[in-house]
């Protein structure tokens, strides 16, 4: 039995695996980190930490690899984006702002964890940031109108060590149905049936110390790791009905902003 101790969302981390190179969404990307490409001219990663933020989680932790650079610079630079400010070019160069629009108390640490190390050591070398009893984790390239309180009360209530989010994909490809040589419906990309991992973990924090070590750069979190705590039945799945998608190719890309730019963006669960 897993004893949890009840903290408030907003202490605990979010660890968010933002290293990718999005090698598929070259098009989309050009020499963008994944997690800056946009949808509806923000980054991915920004849609996800809003989903979060809506859930009442603060605390972000960025696993940075790919061009890490780029992603701090876009938060250190959030504040001169968001409001009116002058630059005084003599002296200092120093910044008069005019306007003080905050779009969230958000706490962000940004750790470098190597520029192609897997996810598993990825979260183990983000282990000092992690101070609560549990911590969220979840990929810097899905969205969803995830419930993430319901997930957090359902896994409370488990004697799970950790608690998955369950997905159903859109299907790549149109169904039709047929009787004998005729086709009677044709119907658009179906949801599959099954689950499969759709990120948004929760984990209590004994899991990094017992399942990972900073040193297996090439162990992925999907494999050793939550293989050994689903034999060991410490394992839980949240079951998530709703929209999520992965954002893994310009196809997704496209038909993300897609949806964004019609406002049918499901994952949107934040108020402007």
């Amino acid at each position: 039995m897993t004893e949890k101790v009840d903290v408030p969302t907003s202490e605990i981390p979010v660890v968010i695996l933002c290293g990718g190179m999005g090698t598929r969404l070259r098009e989309a990307s050009e020499q963008l980190p994944k997690g800056l490409v946009d949808i509806g001219g923000r980054p991915v990663l920004w849609h996800i930490m809003k989903t979060y933020s809506a859930h009442g989680y603060r605390r972000f932790v960025l696993c940075l690899g790919y061009k890490g650079d780029l992603i701090k610079q876009y938060f250190v630079d959030h504040r001169a984006r968001m409001n009116d400010f002058t630059l005084k070019m003599r002296g200092d160069h120093d910044l008069e702002f005019h306007t003080n629009v905050a779009e969230e108390d958000w706490e962000i640490t940004f750790a470098e964890t190597g520029l192609t190390t897997a996810t598993g050591a990825r979260i183990a070398r983000v282990a000092q940031y992690l101070d609560a009893p549990r911590f969220a984790l979840t990929y810097g390239d899905g969205v969803g109108a995830v419930d993430l309180t319901a997930e957090l009360k359902a896994h409370m209530a488990s004697d799970k060590l950790a608690t998955l989010t369950g997905v159903h994909p859109s299907g790549r490809y149109g169904e039709i149905v047929i009787d004998g040589d005729d086709v009677t419906a044709f119907n658009e990309k179906q949801p599959q049936t099954g689950f499969i991992n759709g990120g948004f973990f929760l984990f209590e924090r004994p899991f990094v110390d017992e399942y990972l070590d900073a040193d297996a750069t090439d162990e992925m979190l999907e494999h050793s790791p939550l293989q050994r705590l689903a034999r060991d039945g410490r394992l839980g799945i949240y079951r998530h009905e709703g929209f999520w998608m992965g954002m893994d190719t310009f196809r997704d890309w496209k038909e993300l902003n897609g949806l964004w730019d019609d406002g049918k963006a499901e994952w949107k669960v934040w108020q402007d």
